[in-house]
């Protein structure tokens, strides 16, 4: 028998660090190889979870799992059943990071297409469910420099009311933050506001990288900042927004617990941190579950919680009319 959840799990909440493809329900991406007569069995855990070992591991299974989504329809169905998921479990605002690498192969004209069925799914949801969706391109760096430049352009063609901003995952342990400049700068000039994944499996200077030399206002992850006291100060003093998914983080094995995990000391150093799932179904988690774990970690309640969300809401990059909608569902949820 389950244990009951403490109240917070039941609030509103706002997610910045969800990516699209890496939230994909198993059984959706199971059907969609049953349709398309592709044998993905070896992806996937007896139980029909995602198999993965390690990080580097994770990441194949990722792109094995997406190699099933081949056109605008099925990020269609997508979307909706990631929204679906979001609004069971209270969030009203989640941005999204979709790569133009898996929606086109980079192509701009491949990209709109996939950017409407994605879009004409959001608008549903939000009709329906009442959960907000925005998009943030993002480059992944093991594809590299130049296949960043071709997500850039991709994001700087379709800025604007739902895409919002640019971003880069993948494997930190592939070049350095600047060697995607050109890709950050394109996306700024476009009116896009930035993110990148930094101090996950990097140390506390991919960190230190991402602020000064690309100039973010965001970073995904960024918890090995707690690393170096001299970056924590600067993160709260620049007033840098963290994007931090603690269930993620002790799944991949970067702390061994939530009760070891660093967000509670980087909040109370004056950091801005915020909670996400990154990809859930892989790291087993929903935002309830990121609540109940971090309300029996750290005693935090609904004051913390509503705090951590007043961040989020406020770093969120879609404009004051959508913040101010949201922040009424906020209020009255």
């Amino acid at each position: 028998m389950s244990e009951e959840q403490p109240p917070v799990a039941d609030l509103p909440k706002v997610e910045l660090h969800l990516h699209h493809e890496g939230a994909a329900p198993p059984a959706l991406i199971r059907q969609m190889a049953h349709e398309k007569k592709i044998d993905l069995r070896g992806i996937f855990n007896p139980d029909g979870s995602y198999d993965f070992r390690d990080f580097a591991h994770f990441l194949s299974i990722y792109e094995a799992a997406s190699s099933v989504l081949t056109g605008p329809e099925e990020f269609r169905r997508l979307t909706w059943a990631i929204l679906e998921q979001s609004a069971e479990n209270g969030v009203v605002y989640s941005e999204t990071f979709l790569s133009p690498d898996f929606c086109g192969g980079g192509d701009v004209a491949a990209w709109r297409d996939y950017l409407a069925a994605i879009r004409d799914a959001a608008d549903e949801a939000e009709a329906k469910l009442g959960i907000t969706l925005r998009g943030i391109v993002t480059c992944v760096r093991h594809f590299g420099p130049d296949q960043a430049r071709r997500a850039a352009r991709c994001a700087a063609e379709t800025a604007g009311d739902w895409i919002v901003g640019f971003g880069m995952g993948g494997n930190e342990g592939v070049g350095k933050q600047g060697d995607y400049s050109w890709s950050f700068d394109c996306a700024r000039e476009a009116g896009l506001r930035l993110t990148t994944h930094a101090g996950e499996f990097g140390g506390p200077d991919s960190v230190r990288d991402a602020v000064r030399v690309l100039g973010v206002e965001r970073i995904g992850h960024g918890v090995r900042a707690i690393e170096d006291p001299d970056l924590v100060h600067e993160l709260a003093d620049r007033g840098i927004t963290l994007e931090v998914c603690p269930g993620s983080n002790v799944v991949l094995g970067l702390y061994p617990s939530f009760a070891a995990h660093p967000i509670a000391r980087l909040r109370d150093a004056g950091v801005r941190v915020t909670v996400s799932t990154d990809d859930p179904p892989f790291f087993h988690t929903t935002m309830r579950r990121e609540y109940e774990m971090l309300a029996r970690a750290f005693g935090w309640g609904a004051e913390d919680f509503a705090d951590l969300n007043a961040i989020a809401l406020g770093a969120a990059f879609c404009d004051e009319d959508t913040q101010s909608r949201v922040a009424k569902r906020l209020e009255t949820s």
